[in-house]
């Protein structure tokens, strides 16, 4: 089954070329089948590769689902085209009367300044106490889980003497549970981030659980009990460049980065990354729509 989205979407054109099944509005229309709606708060600044990694993400579900891309009216995005947010954005202003089976809110390069700190945090804030009530099930990925974690919860998040950078091997914790269904004993995801979210902060929290964790760079994946909200510090969206293209960023400013951890191919950056973790993220995705927003978002959208 497809994932729908927008007629004219940029992301459309490269997720059809990578044979990804895709539904414009206008083909959906005709169909009568509740999509799952899916609101995507996107907080990175490159807006078009974010859109595309996460609809590649959400796409090889066997189920429709109707995409809203949502921005925050307190930042303007200055790496975005304006057009384009204009055309494909809404605001929480706009949206905020709508029920949607889930939602997903993406890492922001704000990692280093405290929550506080951040120009949209009240209005993060708002979404993220509107969601209680109008999202059946949120996925939070990197600083959006930090974010998520300090707000629901009062969970710190800690600075890091060295940049978490690279693609880090991985443990199940819990393999009888269901977002972890399908997952291999060991697995790889890409870490870019200056923060961590610490074991024992989690581990005094009664309302969450934690899923999987790494050696090396620490938690990955975390629960509620109620499998209504779920965190993931790493991003398993990422394309296979993207470590590569901030490392390349980053030296040509002349800042101190180190070649990213178990990526490049005998850490030569001359040569092309492998791409290591592209299974498990599809699987992940797949397994949170699957069971637990289709099979426990009612019906009757309205209902949430």
């Amino acid at each position: 089954m497809p994932i729908k989205i927008n007629d004219k979407l940029p992301a459309k054109e490269s997720l059809e070329n990578e044979n990804i099944f895709v539904m414009t509005e206008t083909r959906a229309k005709t169909q009568d089948i509740r999509p799952l709606k899916i609101v995507i708060l996107n907080l990175m600044p490159t807006k078009v590769t974010t859109e595309t990694q996460l609809l590649r993400m959400l796409s090889n579900s066997p189920l429709q689902i109707d995409i809203e891309l949502l921005q925050t009216a307190t930042h303007k995005a200055s790496h975005a085209d304006e057009t384009h947010m204009l055309t494909f954005y809404k605001t929480f202003d706009e949206i905020k009367e709508n029920k949607y089976d889930g939602m997903i809110v993406t890492g922001a390069p704000v990692e280093q300044l405290e929550f506080e700190e951040v120009d949209y945090w009240p209005e993060l804030c708002r979404i993220f106490e509107w969601s209680k009530t109008s999202v059946y099930s949120t996925f939070h990925i990197c600083w959006g889980a930090q974010a998520g974690l300090y707000y629901h919860y009062g969970i710190p998040k800690y600075n890091l003497p060295k940049k978490v950078f690279g693609v880090f091997p991985h443990k199940p914790l819990d393999l009888f549970h269901p977002l972890m269904r399908g997952f291999d004993d060991t697995y790889f995801v890409p870490h870019s981030r200056h923060t961590e979210t610490r074991f024992s902060d989690i581990a005094l929290c009664k309302s969450l659980q934690i899923l999987s964790y790494s050696e090396m760079s620490g938690i990955h994946l975390i629960s509620d009990l109620d499998c209504r909200n779920f965190f993931a510090t790493g991003h398993s969206e990422y394309d296979a460049d993207t470590l590569a293209r901030e490392y390349f960023r980053d030296k040509a400013k002349g800042l101190d980065i180190s070649i990213p951890y178990n990526y490049f191919p005998d850490d030569d950056p001359t040569k092309k990354p492998l791409m290591t973790w592209r299974n498990v993220g599809t699987l992940m995705f797949t397994n949170w729509l699957n069971y637990f927003v289709y099979q426990r978002t009612p019906y009757d959208i309205n209902k949430i």
